[in-house]
């Protein structure tokens, strides 16, 4: 009994038998749809397609050689279904490979990945190397502008001063300020320029401030002298209100009254002197321009003399507001009167 023969895929050619002729090679793919040629047409209908051997069915005639086995020559058909093709890969995405391809791919991902990671650092690293230096260079532009070029430099034309007064020396003032000529604005010491002015004769109080871009403003408080004291060498002491010597003159000047003073003790000539130029320097300019003459005897016997001979008697320096209105008033009052007291101003007395 002959074994069931192996199934073959379409389209192979089956081999011939010895003896028989090429009319008999026939192709599975011709003459039947099956997957095998042998199992579309079954064993019968091989059998009768076969010619007879001699002998009867199943019997070989003598002598004859029994027919080598057949060799089949066709290539086992895969068990399974076809395998389906691999779909395209899209960017960025690796395809399913052996181990050893995927081990590769991945290794490749993981090394671009490493390089895109240490150039994006090495980017902001730069970048920000950058920004710092064009900030440096920014702001090394800006202190050069400010305190060294010539841009902020101080122009001696561009000086301005003003309430000097009639003491003090407004040449010598510009002269100090025009000392800084050349240099910035915000390197000039303004302080140190302040105590320099405030050293000078006849300066009460100074304030100096920068007039941008390359100017200085200098607005002096000067001392005004409020009488004349005499002074060995027939010479007289300027005063202000304050007891500050602003300026020495050899004749007093016009409306400026002149002091009188006791000698005999320093200290109570100098308080007496203070009384006096405290009641000299709360006078209005008007009323003080009448003064022709001032005298102390003590610091709380204070006398001024009028320009029309009057005599005004202020005791002290205390409540020196207070008795000024008093006298005002009592002029006004009393024409006739040549003393007036108001030495205490609730009780004034008139003669």
């Amino acid at each position: 009994m002959r074994p069931p023969a192996r199934p073959r895929a379409a389209g192979t050619a089956r081999p011939r038998p010895p003896g028989e002729g090429p009319a008999q090679h026939e192709y599975d793919g011709q003459e039947a749809t099956g997957p095998t040629a042998r199992g579309a047409r079954g064993p019968a209908q091989e059998s009768a397609q076969r010619p007879a051997a001699p002998g009867g069915p199943g019997r070989r005639p003598a002598g004859a050689k029994a027919p080598a086995p057949r060799r089949s020559v066709e290539q086992p058909a895969p068990r399974g279904p076809a395998p389906e093709p691999l779909p395209a890969s899209r960017p960025g995405t690796a395809r399913p490979t052996p181990s050893g391809s995927r081990d590769a791919v991945v290794s490749d991902q993981l090394a671009d990945r490493l390089a895109e990671r240490t150039a994006m650092a090495r980017y902001r690293m730069w970048r920000r190397i950058g920004w710092t230096a064009l900030a440096l260079a920014v702001t090394a532009g800006l202190v050069w502008v400010t305190f060294f070029s010539p841009l902020l430099a101080l122009d001696p034309a561009q000086v301005q001063v003003s309430g000097q007064g009639t003491t003090v020396d407004v040449e010598q003032v510009r002269e100090a300020v025009t000392d800084e000529a050349g240099i910035p604005l915000p390197r000039i010491d303004t302080v140190g320029l302040r105590e320099e002015i405030l050293a000078m004769n006849a300066v009460k109080n100074v304030a100096i401030t920068r007039a941008w871009p390359d100017g200085l403003t200098v607005r002096l408080t000067s001392r005004e002298p409020v009488a004349a004291v005499p002074q060995p060498g027939d010479v007289y002491a300027l005063m202000d209100a304050e007891g500050v010597r602003v300026g020495t003159v050899e004749d007093v000047p016009d409306r400026l009254p002149s002091i009188v003073v006791s000698l005999t003790d320093d200290e109570a000539g100098r308080r007496a002197m203070n009384a006096a130029l405290e009641v000299l320097g709360a006078l209005p300019r008007k009323f003080a321009g009448r003064v022709q003459t001032v005298s102390a005897a003590t610091q709380d016997d204070v006398r001024t003399t009028l320009s029309d001979g009057r005599v005004i008697r202020w005791g002290s320096g205390a409540q020196v507001e207070l008795k000024i209105k008093v006298a005002q008033t009592l002029l006004r009052a009393e024409p006739s009167a040549r003393t007036i007291d108001v030495s205490s101003p609730a009780l004034p007395v008139t003669r």
